[in-house]
């Protein structure tokens, strides 16, 4: 399973609306899950090893996200048909394991992922108030290993940050994880291009 970096921030970029069906039967749009403070739409999937060894850092951190006032989504955007872990039914089991406070939507169509342009799970974009893009970074500088006592909580730190001033960091670390799992129908397309 190759490892995938996204690009850096695209600072002010707007976030991109969506309607999407969550775990929770309920659908979920930018505005729906918009915070004052700012908002979080990270993409994640449940078979990623990057994702998992995350899984409840990712919980507590969105829970300390939410309780400052910032809206935070997950987006799962892989082929189910070839990486059935990523089930819509998996991803409500994979969301109460790590305890998610946040909802959990599937982008059935891969629409919403491809207009992020989002690269792997996890990737990570932390919007202001205004929606205009200042953090694409990653988690914390942990990886997929356990924490240290002096790990630093990049995207809490960035998205306090970005609540205060309404700018992100100027140093921001990619996020890594696998790439994103698009149909095979869109890879060939785009291998003709």
């Amino acid at each position: 399973m190759s490892a995938e970096t996204p690009p850096i921030c695209d600072f002010g970029q707007k976030a991109i609306d969506f309607d999407l069906l969550g775990i929770d039967q309920n659908r979920h749009t930018l505005k729906s899950v918009r915070g004052d403070q700012g908002t979080v739409i990270m993409f994640i999937c449940n078979h990623c090893p990057y994702v998992k060894s995350v899984g409840f850092r990712l919980a507590e951190d969105m829970k300390t996200l939410q309780d400052r006032g910032i809206g935070v989504i997950a987006i799962m955007s892989n082929d189910t048909a070839d990486y059935p872990e990523d089930s819509f039914d998996n991803m409500a089991l994979f969301a109460k394991k790590y305890g998610f406070t946040f909802p959990y939507v599937i982008d059935e169509t891969q629409e919403i992922g491809r207009a992020y342009d989002a690269k792997c799970t996890p990737d990570f974009f932390g919007f202001n108030g205004d929606l205009a893009l200042q953090y694409r970074g990653r988690l914390d500088d942990s990886g997929r290993h356990s924490p240290r006592p002096d790990s630093k909580r990049e995207l809490v730190d960035a998205m306090a940050l970005i609540a205060k001033t309404g700018h992100g960091p100027q140093e921001q670390t990619a996020s890594i994880g696998c790439s994103i799992k698009w149909r095979s129908s869109h890879g060939t397309e785009m291998q003709r291009r």
